[in-house]
């Protein structure tokens, strides 16, 4: 079994890589040339910026993909997975409190081990572009708060979660799994106003008359705004974005204050139809039923064979903690999910079509929201030509030729 595991962990690996090496080839081939329904958006420099930012994000992907899954297979499959967990059986005695030291130490090291590339994907790669504003104290600002709270959230959990195990050992996934789903529904709810604020400074929207274009909009839509929100954004990128948040019908917008500067009134109001199409076909609403129906689906599984003697014998060991066990059942798990990728883009996908269709519906602004795409391609650099099978198989989004084609008008024959 182990040699399956490793040839398992190396085929996914290498179709990972041979997918990102096939999108690049592609867009090497064609990224000379900008698609007609971008003609007057990207001018020739652009579209040369667009080839090597793509060509640098590309090759520093894969690059930063093989060494992760190196090292992490070297830690899976070299006996040191075995050997942290032992060293951690040496320094508590509770089944709890090892396994909470157990996760805590992996999400430790992983978050100082990410520092370079997350260094280098800053400071080099984007900074060449004009999109990183940060500083070096922002930055370690922002990876010491986010690793606080990934580890407090992390030991709050799997003490709570081990702790059921220890209390229910027949039933515990069933009083874990509604732990998670529990914990993810208080998070939605107290994130925009206790974790948010931490890292970005939000303020009621500045520019004179929008507010109340959108919250028109919002109505229209059956959707009622609390608030619409402006995002310093900027202060670390000069990428833009929109989002919602909230439950239920009361909900908030905010608007990265890049944005603002990028679009048109009309052009934001056509990017917040496309957002309250989603809240309105209820796509958020499904994709989270979903995921909770996975996760339940995981962790059955999980209670069922987590103590199999196959489990350690996976990684070639003897014998190991349920902390460990768990590990190793999750990447099998990850692994065996890696082919379902393109049903999960293909229906994220659908619900960006759909989200375009109400969009234009609500607000009339078709040609307004082309632009917008088309604008947010040029501004963000977006890889302008994905190979088709790189785009079916990884793209939550249809790519934005595709998109804006769709929003024009058909040309009468004749």
């Amino acid at each position: 079994m182990f040699t399956v595991f490793v040839a398992l962990f190396v085929s996914v690996l290498v179709a990972s890589l041979g997918l990102a090496w096939l999108n690049l080839s592609h867009q090497r081939r064609e990224g000379h040339r900008v698609p007609p329904e971008l003609a007057g958006f990207v001018e020739p420099e652009r579209l040369a910026k667009i080839a090597d930012y793509t060509r640098d994000r590309a090759r520093f992907g894969m690059l930063t993909r093989l060494v992760r899954s190196a090292g992490f297979a070297f830690f899976l499959f070299g006996g040191w997975l075995a050997a942290y967990d032992a060293f951690i059986a040496t320094l508590v005695d509770s089944f709890v409190a090892r396994g909470v030291c157990f996760f805590l130490g992996l999400a430790a090291a992983g978050a100082v081990l990410e520092i370079p590339f997350s260094l280098y994907q800053s400071f080099k790669i984007e900074a060449r572009y004009g999109f990183n504003r940060m500083t070096l104290g922002l930055f370690f600002g922002d990876w010491l708060k986010s690793t606080l709270l990934s580890l407090l959230f992390i030991a709050g959990l799997s003490a709570a979660a081990l702790g059921l195990v220890q209390a229910a050992p027949n039933t515990w996934w069933l009083f874990v799994w509604v732990l998670f789903v529990v914990f993810s529904v208080v998070l939605t709810f107290v994130s925009p106003y206790l974790i948010e604020p931490l890292f970005f400074k939000t303020e009621p929207l500045k520019l004179e008359g929008l507010t109340e274009q959108v919250k028109a909009l919002s109505e229209r839509a059956g959707v009622h705004l609390s608030r619409v929100l402006q995002m310093d954004a900027s202060r670390r990128s000069t990428h833009s974005n929109a989002y919602f948040t909230g439950i239920g019908r009361v909900k908030r917008v905010v608007l990265f204050d890049t944005l603002l500067t990028q679009m048109t009134h009309p052009e934001i109001l056509a990017i917040l139809a496309h957002e309250l199409g989603h809240w309105k076909k209820h796509h958020v609403l499904f994709r989270t039923l979903a995921s909770y129906a996975l996760s339940f689906v995981a962790l059955f599984v999980l209670s069922r064979v987590v103590g199999a003697d196959l489990v350690p014998a996976l990684v070639a060991s003897d014998e190991l903690s349920f902390a460990a066990r768990a590990v190793v059942l999750g990447t099998v798990a990850s692994l065996l999910m890696f082919p379902l990728t393109p049903l999960f883009s293909a229906w994220s996908r659908r619900d960006e079509w759909e989200a375009d269709r109400f969009a234009v519906e609500l607000s009339g602004l078709a040609s307004e929201l082309g632009s917008a795409l088309a604008k947010l391609s040029r501004e963000n650099l977006a890889n302008l030509h994905p190979h088709p099978l790189y785009a079916k198989f990884y793209y939550s989004h249809p790519p934005v030729p595709e998109r804006i084609r769709r929003l024009r008008p058909p040309v009468p024959a004749g």
